[in-house]
């Protein structure tokens, strides 16, 4: 019987040695020196994501021209983002660093690319490789 609470008593102050070594979680999350900045852009609804030459490299992100093809617009399927509320998009890239949000109306679809009805004409740089995290820091994880 000594030997049984001398391992419980063990194993109890095991636990809480443990709990104590480690750090508290906060509700709020604070990034400080954030590899991006958001501007306005003017007469949009949308923010500007401005990266850092290491965020743009880190995310791996990748860009391809929209296509005219007859009276449809064509982007690989990969640049196309579907948001929580419904809304097709694409993030295209103006300038380097910069890349900005823009709705499109698919007309239909194939298995890699959208034909679009209306969208950035051709010719925009579009993003295919990381559209996700661009949305996330625009809207600063708030979807």
């Amino acid at each position: 019987m000594k030997r049984s609470l001398v391992g419980i008593a063990s194993v109890v102050l095991i636990v809480l040695a443990m709990a104590a070594c480690g750090g508290s979680v906060t509700d709020e999350y604070v990034v400080q020196d954030k590899p991006y900045t958001l501007e306005p852009v003017e007469g949009e609804d949308v923010l500007r994501v401005i990266l850092d030459e290491s965020a743009v490299e880190r995310l791996g992100i990748e860009t391809v021209a929209v296509e005219q093809r007859g009276s449809e617009l064509v982007v690989p399927y990969d640049a196309v983002y579907l948001d929580a509320h419904g809304d097709f998009w694409v993030y295209t890239n103006p300038e380097p660093l910069e890349f900005v949000r823009a709705p499109i109306d698919i007309e239909h679809e194939s298995s890699s690319r959208a034909f679009l009805a209306s969208g950035p004409p051709a010719g925009t740089q579009v993003v295919t490789v990381g559209a996700p995290e661009l949305y996330g820091s625009e809207t600063e994880f708030d979807a």
